[in-house]
């Protein structure tokens, strides 16, 4: 079970991501369903890298959820035509950040696309145990989705982009389609993104605050598909 000071931990952290008061009991016993499953599965699918529960709500959960409201204005914007808007994990692994995102935004559909068959099994057990309906695993290696399938593609603790990456990842997005990328440290993104500059020109990089996390810098690199 999720001790009073782990669930007092993920609250403040939703509040401190701006989650509505009323909102966070429904989002929060998802999460702490999702941090149990985590916990009891861990060791033996290495799903995540972390030393107890307060590390894996702050590094991982929390981490995660520090993009959703940018995702939310993204797929906010895409919707005004009506359509159905997909938004995938690519190499989701233990369901990071594409499972949190999906209890944040259920009026979104995700897909999580996870190569590895036994961690595909754990996020299709988590997604019924939790009740996403909104959740749909695909065992798939990135090179291997359909093209134009998704209106945002997002990734976490994902190699550094090269250009063989970068162009597998924008195949997998529709036309002006975002990529959304968890990211680190300033000066290394600014690195990384010179090295891929003939194929992607432009991008935005957006400031993360991950709640507890403050000597840590993170950022949101996104890169339109045109």
């Amino acid at each position: 079970m999720t001790t009073v000071s782990s669930s007092s931990l993920l609250k403040d952290g939703l509040l401190a991501l701006h989650f509505l008061s009323e909102e966070i009991p429904a989002v929060q016993a998802k999460l702490e369903g999702y941090i149990r499953e985590l916990m009891l599965f861990n060791a033996a699918y290495d799903l995540v890298g972390a030393d107890n529960q307060d590390q894996i709500i702050v590094n991982h959960i929390l981490d995660s959820l520090s993009a959703w409201k940018y995702l939310q204005e993204m797929a906010l914007e895409r919707q005004a035509g009506g359509q159905q808007i997909l938004i995938a994990d690519i190499g989701s692994g233990g369901g990071l950040p594409g499972i949190p995102l999906a209890i944040a935004l259920p009026q979104f559909q995700f897909v999580l696309v996870e190569r590895m068959s036994k961690r595909c099994a754990f996020l299709e057990n988590c997604a019924a145990i939790l009740g996403l309906r909104n959740v749909r695993v695909e065992n798939l290696q990135a090179e291997q989705v359909e093209a134009s399938s998704f209106d945002i593609a997002t990734f976490r603790a994902f190699r550094p982009l090269d250009k063989k990456m970068i162009r597998t990842l924008l195949r997998t997005i529709k036309t002006d389609g975002i990529l959304a990328a968890y990211k680190a440290k300033l000066e290394s993104i600014e690195t990384e993104m010179a090295g891929i500059a003939s194929i992607v020109p432009e991008y935005t990089i957006k400031p993360l605050e991950v709640p507890f996390l403050e000597d840590h810098q993170r950022h949101l690199v996104l890169i339109q598909h045109s």
